[in-house]
């Protein structure tokens, strides 16, 4: 495998970001379009169906890994074709086991959540989908290790491509859950072959003992923070879908889904790049730092807008179209999503970094303290003030990311001043949108006259409390696509 210099580093991770970024760009439009299509086409009900049934099938991703794919990303020395063995050899038994229990549970869950046999074929459905996604995780790692991006966009868009059309040609035809059914094979299956094209590796078995030794050093405290991450987001999900009307659950589904929009957009990209180019600065603190500001200030100067934009249009949005004034409940629970969303734009780059470094208890500390803040904090929340409590508890719960920044800059001195200039300029943006929804008759030339007004002023602030900041970057960017 691929040893990088500083400034290979700098290169291709800047070249992944546009990868990534371009990608996700492509694969929004396509899943905007399409999940507004469902939501006029399928019910409440049936969208929480899918929201509860693929949060369980999120906790055996728990147990298909146990971090030792992050440990060959974050991995000091190179990565031989005996880590890569020992891995794949370890995984695929733990799949294998997790497939087979949750297949065998398929009706105990459905009797539990009261799903028909509709649901109870989609979680099958999804079972299936989970294998085939475990074999990818090889050819993915090796492409990310050597900071490939540009390749692993590809299998992306393939799958994005065949669940969208594919739920969306059956959602019309009238097939309700199972549109979902026939869309996680779809892209199970596509998904695989394109991986297997553009990262080409022979599966094998084998293992060695002192490879997974040192993997699991970090993949164990890897995988426990991963494991609370579940507990925390996909459990709770199984809980509410338990203790909730379906109909509520589809709300707070929806109104999580378009509020972690941005950060699927933005910040997933950033964090893919972020995590293996961390872990190749790890020796270098000043070099690290200066990337870890830099990653900051790309999040949140098109996070913090993003969402502002997101939370003050939609209720408008809402308001003038007959067939999705059904969503008007969601609205206050976007708002309360959209808080957590900014401040896990600033927590989620620093905990990545904690992780590249190799201080991976330290996230894990944090991330018991908010697995045990939700789960005490959500289920009172809940029987007092109704289902929007759930996202309210989410934002309380994220604003603990002064304690993460505090952490942070015991290890790595950077500076958290980067994230003021985006933030005046997302407030002063969101007064003058505001302003302009509750003076003028909600339509679409309303909302369509909002955001670009919206996005001029705040480029305009960005400019002027940013400017140096602004114009390093985009020199920085021209040099490295230059050469």
């Amino acid at each position: 495998m691929e040893e990088l210099d500083i400034a290979a580093v700098t290169k291709r991770s800047i070249h992944g970001v546009f990868a990534l970024v371009t990608r996700t760009f492509f694969i929004q439009v396509v899943s905007f379009t399409v999940n507004f299509l469902l939501t006029v086409f399928l019910a409440p009900s049936i969208f929480g169906v899918y929201f509860v049934v693929s949060a369980v099938i999120a906790f055996l991703q728990y147990f298909s890994d146990i971090g030792l794919a992050a440990a060959l990303i974050q991995k000091k020395e190179a990565m031989t074709q005996e880590d890569l063995v020992t891995t794949f050899t370890i995984q695929q038994g733990l799949v294998l086991l997790a497939v087979i229990i949750a297949l065998s549970l398929s009706q105990v869950v459905g009797n539990f959540y009261h799903l028909e046999q509709e649901g109870i074929f989609l979680f099958q459905a999804l079972i299936i989908s989970f294998f085939l996604s475990s074999l990818k995780t090889i050819p993915s790692i090796i492409l990310e290790r050597d900071l490939h991006f540009e390749r692993l966009v590809v299998p992306q868009i393939v799958e994005t491509l065949f669940f969208n059309i594919t739920a969306l040609v059956f959602a019309v035809k009238g097939f309700g859950v199972t549109s979902f059914t026939y869309a996680v094979l779809a892209r199970g299956l596509a998904g695989l072959i394109a991986m297997y094209i553009v990262s080409p590796w022979r599966p094998r078995i084998g293992f060695s003992k002192e490879v997974a030794k040192k993997l699991l050093s970090f993949g164990i405290p890897f995988q426990a923070n991963s494991f609370l991450a579940l507990l925390k987001d996909d459990l709770m999900i199984a809980y509410i879908g338990k203790v909730l009307p379906l109909a509520q659950v589809g709300y707070i589904g929806f109104a999580q889904k378009w509020a972690y929009t941005p950060l699927r957009l933005i910040m997933d990209n950033i964090i893919r790049i972020t995590f293996p180019s961390f872990a190749r600065l790890q020796h270098e603190k000043s070099h690290l730092a200066k990337a870890i500001e830099k990653s900051l200030f790309a999040s949140c100067f098109l996070v913090f807008p993003s969402l502002m934009g997101l939370a003050v249009l939609a209720p408008s949005f809402i308001e003038i179209i007959p067939k999705y004034q059904k969503w008007e409940p969601a609205v206050l629970s976007l708002a309360f999503f959209a808080m957590n969303a900014a401040l896990s734009s600033v927590s989620t780059p620093l905990t990545n970094a904690l992780n590249a470094i190799g201080k991976i208890k330290v996230s894990l500390y944090l991330m018991v303290f908010w697995t045990v803040a939700t789960w005490v904090l959500t289920p009172l929340a809940l029987y007092f003030y109704g289902f929007n409590a759930f996202a309210a508890v989410s934002a309380i719960v994220a604003a603990s990311v002064v304690f993460v920044v505090y952490l942070t800059q015991k290890y790595i001195p950077f500076s958290i001043k980067i994230v003021f200039p985006p933030f005046i300029a997302t407030i002063l943006m969101g007064i003058i949108l505001y302003g302009i929804n509750h003076v003028l008759p909600a339509s679409f030339v309303t909302i369509f006259g909002s955001i670009i007004l919206g996005s001029l002023v705040y480029l305009l602030f960005s400019y002027l409390l940013a400017k140096e900041e602004v114009v390093k970057d985009m020199l920085l960017i021209k040099q490295q696509f230059i050469k």
